[in-house]
C-alpha cells in the first residue's frame, strides 16, 4: 500500500479545484430533498462517473475532496458519513456502510504537521461498516466482511471476518458459502 504525502503548504491548483468543487456539491447535496430527480443529478455531478449505477449517498455527507473517491455497483453509504479521501476511497459493488461511519485516508506527520500522510482505503465487495464505525489510512475490509458499530479498524480485515472492538479484532468468520456469488 503506497504512501501518498502531500504538504498542505504547497500550492496544488488541481487538488484545490477538486476541494472547491467538492465543497460546493457537498452543500448543495446535504440540502436538496432526497429521493428526487434534482438529489441524484446533484450525487452524480460530485462523484462524476465514479459512482455505480443503483448506489445511494444519503445526505448529510462530509467529503474533502470528491476526486479519489470511487463507488461501486449498489453501495449504500448511510447519513453522516465522513470521507477524508485525499489517499482514495475505493468502495466495491453491494457494499453498506452505516450511519456516522467515517473512512479516514489521511493523517498528520507528528513532527511536520502540514505534511498529510495519505494511504487508500478498499471497501470490498459486499462489505458492511458498522454505524460509527472508524477506518483508518491504509485499510483494507475484505469481501463480505463486517465491522461492529463503533469499531476502530486499524488492521486490514479479512474476507468473510467479522471484527468489533477499539482497535477491532477478529470475533468470528462467515460461512462463505452462504452468499451468493
Amino acid at each position: 500500500m503506497e504512501e501518498k504525502v502531500i504538504d498542505i503548504r504547497i500550492p496544488d491548483k488541481e487538488r484545490d479545484d477538486d476541494g472547491q468543487r467538492t465543497a460546493r456539491l457537498v452543500f448543495k447535496l446535504n440540502h436538496t430533498m432526497p429521493g428526487t430527480d434534482e438529489y441524484n443529478a446533484v450525487l452524480h455531478e460530485l462523484f462524476q462517473d465514479n459512482i455505480g449505477e443503483g448506489s445511494m449517498v444519503t445526505a448529510p455527507l462530509t467529503l474533502v475532496l470528491a476526486c479519489p473517491v470511487k463507488i461501486g455497483k449498489g453501495v449504500m453509504v448511510m447519513s453522516n458519513c465522513l470521507m477524508m479521501s485525499a489517499g482514495g476511497i475505493t468502495i466495491d459493488d453491494d457494499a453498506m456502510i452505516a450511519a456516522n461511519a467515517q473512512l479516514i485516508t489521511n493523517n498528520h506527520d507528528p513532527y511536520d504537521r502540514p505534511l498529510l500522510l495519505c494511504k487508500p482505503i478498499h471497501i470490498c465487495r459486499g462489505a458492511w461498516i458498522g454505524a460509527g464505525s472508524t477506518i483508518l489510512p491504509g485499510i483494507t475490509v475484505g469481501e463480505y466482511a463486517i465491522v461492529g458499530a463503533a469499531s476502530v479498524v486499524t488492521k486490514d480485515v479479512p474476507p468473510y471476518a467479522v471484527v468489533v472492538g477499539n482497535p477491532a479484532k477478529v470475533v468470528k468468520y462467515l460461512d462463505k458459502e452462504k452468499f451468493e456469488k
